[in-house]
């Protein structure tokens, strides 16, 4: 009895200290031990960027290029694209030589052209890159896609679909190509700096995916996968109001969401 009281003051601080942790973390648990960037993983490689002219693609192409990496990056815009180029620094940066890539100038009714952009603009160019990386016996593709492919996403019906086909192709491949030096992180929502940060550090660490995100959407993506009652009445309470706040271009990710009650029509 001496010992079992002991005991379990030990468990319940550990179980309080995770569950501080976890409140006020913004990636899951294996992402957020890792403390820093593997250099090696990323100076003097090749990095293709699809997208590379704003958001993400933007922040992630000027970090790379500080730490060194030979950047292509791919965008719709050209304006855009040589904006970017200024602003590259770094060993490599000089010599960059971004490319432009005109797949999408056709005009496209809704659902097409997110399909088009998410999920098979994606697919054709890893189509053609595979060969050359099973020839060289390495390689890296790291996929930018959302929480919306893992959790229902109220009011983003087409999105969430897009981003569901991406990660249902994907995650195949991975497992297609287990062994052979092949990874894919699973990016999600967080600020633009910390979200680059630590998908590089996702892919120089190898870790298949990740989930970046901060709460409540990250409890979400825990709960529908492992306690999905719980979840999706969670998403249940969500759905009408985060559709009213993004009507209202308020914040769809917030705590009140969930207690909030939407206006009387």
């Amino acid at each position: 009895m001496n010992l079992i009281l002991p005991l379990l003051s030990v468990f319940a601080s550990l179980f309080i200290f995770l569950l501080f942790k976890f409140a006020n973390a913004y990636g899951d648990f294996i992402l957020m031990s890792k403390r820093h960037i593997k250099r090696e993983g990323i100076e003097h490689k090749v990095v293709w960027i699809i997208g590379g002219s704003r958001g993400i693609g933007e922040v992630l192409s000027k970090q790379l290029a500080s730490l060194g990496a030979k950047l292509i990056i791919s965008t719709r815009n050209e304006a855009e694209l040589k904006q970017v180029k200024r602003h590259l620094h770094g060993k490599n940066a000089p010599n960059e030589r971004p490319v432009k890539i005109s797949a999408l100038d056709v005009t496209e009714e809704s659902l097409k052209a997110t399909f088009n952009v998410n999920v098979l603009g994606t697919i054709s160019l890893t189509r053609l890159l595979v060969p050359f990386m099973l020839r060289r016996g390495r390689g890296h593709y790291v996929v930018m896609s959302s929480a919306a492919g893992k959790t229902p996403a109220p009011g983003q019906a087409v999105y969430s679909a897009s981003r569901y086909a991406l990660n249902g192709t994907f995650i195949p491949c991975v497992l297609s190509f287990c062994g052979r030096e092949s990874e894919m992180a699973l990016m999600r929502h967080v600020s633009l700096e910390r979200c680059v940060e630590l998908t590089i550090m996702a892919a120089t660490r190898g870790l298949k995916e990740v989930w970046i995100s901060y709460q409540p959407v990250l409890a979400v993506m825990y709960l529908v996968p492992y306690m999905p009652t719980i979840g999706y009445w969670i998403m249940d309470k969500v759905g009408g109001n985060r559709v009213e706040a993004a009507a209202q271009k308020g914040n769809r990710y917030s705590w009140s969401l969930l207690f909030g009650k939407k206006k009387a029509a």
